[in-house]
């Protein structure tokens, strides 16, 4: 049965399987002959190679005498084809680094603190270099940067504490942080400032305003639209302390508050230390550092700025600067001489010159005056020129500016001439586009994009944008949870682009200064301010115009591959690590190459950082150095 039963399993597979070819069979065994021979032959050419390595494992410190080399048999590697493989991003920072180098090199060296005298060091406000320029048109009050740039850290003041979180730090902020009694002493009469223990208390005093900031806006507030959204942006030149800018908060809208650093000392490191928006400056020889029609709103409260002088040179930067239908608000002499002049100490031939030299010149620059009420009166640009233009002879008005650009503001000189806003071709209609009013002016798409003045900008482009930073926001709460509890008040975009960064911060309680870098090809700055928003134009090769200790947050997005050809990674460091909060923290957002030199520079900082994907995740070839300082802070200070 056996026999029968092998003999029937026989004849089936050899019904299933098909007989082989002769001449197959004899191919496939060459192949595999030849298969063999190759490796045999690879085996015998690679064989001191494989010495080579065999030999430099065993030396090496995993195998630290030659008994314990003895006793752990070394694998041998199997000998592979070697493959080049790029993993460089093909773009200009990249090629302009070298080689990453090896990351058991020793580490650079900590950089030393500076002196106990640079605690409060602003670097291009420096009251030493002053004296070297002349005192005409306050230009030694401008920006006079060193040719150099320190390489220390700026220490902070003695018994420096983190400050309150917001709204609470916009009424009282520590001595220590901002050690200068001069304003509370000086201004005691006008209630700036008081001291209090261990804190500054600002009551809302000013010096249009002693009795308080609440009542003075109010009364503004019955002159032009500022509940209405119709104004969001504003400037106050000689901000004084920013009171005025942080009363207009409840009626949202975002102050951009400016004073120079003058005999009163630290009035702009009070604003931001109360988490209001301010930075240093002056009207003097040079622009203001914002572009054209930027905002809907000026205001001076005594800022002692002889708007008449030098030809009106410092109301046409006004002028400049202001949207068109924006307004212009002046409060204290001359306004009202009539019945106040005895207070002011001055003749009433004298103020009432000055007035009406204010009200021809704001004739002639085709502002219309729609109110004057006590010591506050408010004049309103034109919303295009077409009558000023027709009437410009008659009136003797300034000549309009050709051949520069209004929007180009760095280190540009002020020109006696009238900044000429686009061409309408009907009297309604407003020059360069009209914006929505506030909340809706913040989801519409600016007018400098509609009406396509950005070459290469598109709706599309802008939409997708922001589609794009509402994700990466989105991303950066895995990192920094606690924005809506008010510990991140003041924030920086060192290079905000369209300023998506910060929109897709406004439900937050925070405030961005939307920097713009001059070097840059895009001058985005004007959409930025269309959208509600506020910022300035910046050269990252030198120092900002504030105080240390001034933000709590730095958002850095490709600006180290942007200056990479320019200036040195670790003096852009050292100014943000100048003006950032020793708890702050930052976000440095570049190519996988570059935040790895950023990241070893940074350790020169001591700061705590750590490299982490961006919202792309592991293939994305951007990263994230993520620097958070709070709790090596918080165990100092302990």
């Amino acid at each position: 049965m056996a026999r029968c039963s092998s003999s029937s399993s026989s004849s089936l597979f050899s019904s299933l399987l098909p007989r082989p070819n002769p001449r197959t069979v004899a191919t496939l065994l060459a192949a595999a002959s030849l298969s063999l021979l190759s490796y045999l032959l690879a085996i015998y050419t690679s064989t001191s190679s494989i010495t080579s390595i065999t030999s430099s494992i065993t030396s090496t410190t995993c195998f630290p005498s030659s008994a314990a080399a003895d006793a752990v048999p070394v694998p041998v590697p199997v000998p592979v084809p070697v493959v080049q493989l790029d993993f460089l991003p093909h773009h200009s920072a990249a090629a302009a680094l070298p080689s990453v180098p090896d990351p058991d090199l020793p580490r650079p060296p900590r950089l030393p603190f500076c002196a106990p005298n640079f605690t409060h060091y602003c670097p291009c406000h420096d009251p030493a270099r002053e004296r070297l320029f002349p005192t005409l048109h306050l230009q030694h009050r401008e920006r006079h940067c060193p040719p150099l740039p320190l390489r220390c850290r700026v220490p902070r003041p003695p018994g420096y504490r983190a400050p309150p979180r917001w709204p609470e730090r916009r009424d009282r902020a520590w001595f220590a942080n901002a050690p200068s009694k001069r304003l509370s002493v000086a201004k005691a009469d006008q209630n700036w400032v008081r001291l209090e223990g261990d804190w500054l208390v600002f009551p809302g005093g000013g010096t249009s305003f002693p009795g308080g900031v609440r009542s003075y806006a109010d009364q503004m507030a019955r002159m032009l639209p500022l509940k209405t959204g119709e104004v969001r942006t504003a400037l106050d030149i000689g901000c004084g302390v920013a009171s005025f800018g942080g009363h207009l908060l409840n009626y949202k809208i975002l102050t951009m508050s400016v004073a120079p650093r003058d005999v009163h000392e630290a009035q702009v490191q009070f604003a931001l230390e109360r988490g209001l928006p301010a930075m240093l400056g002056v009207l003097s020889i040079h622009r203001l550092p914002y572009p054209s029609r930027s905002f809907d709103m000026a205001h001076c409260a005594r800022c002692l700025v002889p708007w008449t002088a030098h030809d009106g040179l410092y109301l046409l930067e006004i002028d400049r600067v202001l949207r068109p239908g924006g307004y212009w608000v002046l409060s204290g002499p001359p306004i009202s001489w009539r019945s106040l002049y005895k207070g002011w100490g001055r003749t009433r031939e004298d103020l009432a010159a000055e007035q009406k030299a204010i009200e021809d010149l704001a004739k002639r620059l085709c502002w219309r005056k729609v109110a004057e009420k006590g010591t506050i009166a408010v004049w309103q640009k034109a919303t295009n020129h077409i009558h000023c233009a027709k009437k410009a002879k008659m009136l003797k008005s300034p000549s309009f500016c050709s051949g520069t650009d209004s929007d180009n503001a760095w280190y540009e000189k002020m020109e006696l001439c009238i900044t000429p806003l686009p061409k309408v071709e009907v009297i309604d209609d407003v020059a360069g586009g009209a914006v929505e009013k506030w909340p809706r002016r913040q989801n519409a798409v600016p007018p400098r994009i509609t009406t396509g003045s950005i070459e290469g900008m598109t709706v599309e482009i802008y939409n997708h944008d922001n589609m794009l930073w509402n994700k990466r926001v989105s991303h950066y709460g895995a990192y920094f949870n606690t924005l809506a509890q008010g510990n991140y008040r003041n924030i920086m975009d060192m290079n905000a682009g369209l300023g998506g960064f910060a929109a897709a911060l406004l439900k937050y309680p925070v405030w961005v200064m939307n920097v713009v870098p001059a070097v840059g090809t895009n001058n985005t700055l004007g959409i930025i301010y269309e959208r509600g928003l506020i910022g300035t134009y910046m050269d990252w090769c030198e120092a900002f115009s504030t105080y240390p200790r001034t933000y709590d947050l730095i958002h850095a997005n490709g600006i180290f591959s942007l200056y990479m050809d320019k200036c040195d990674i670790l003096d852009i460091l050292l100014e943000m690590d100048r003006i950032l909060r020793p708890e702050g923290a930052a976000i440095i957002r570049d190519h996988a190459d570059v935040i790895w030199k950023v990241e070893r520079a940074a350790e020169q900082l001591s700061w705590q950082s750590r490299i982490v994907n961006s919202e792309g995740g592991p293939f994305d070839p951007e990263k994230l150095l993520i620097v958070d300082n709070s709790v090596a802070a918080l165990v100092k200070q302990k």
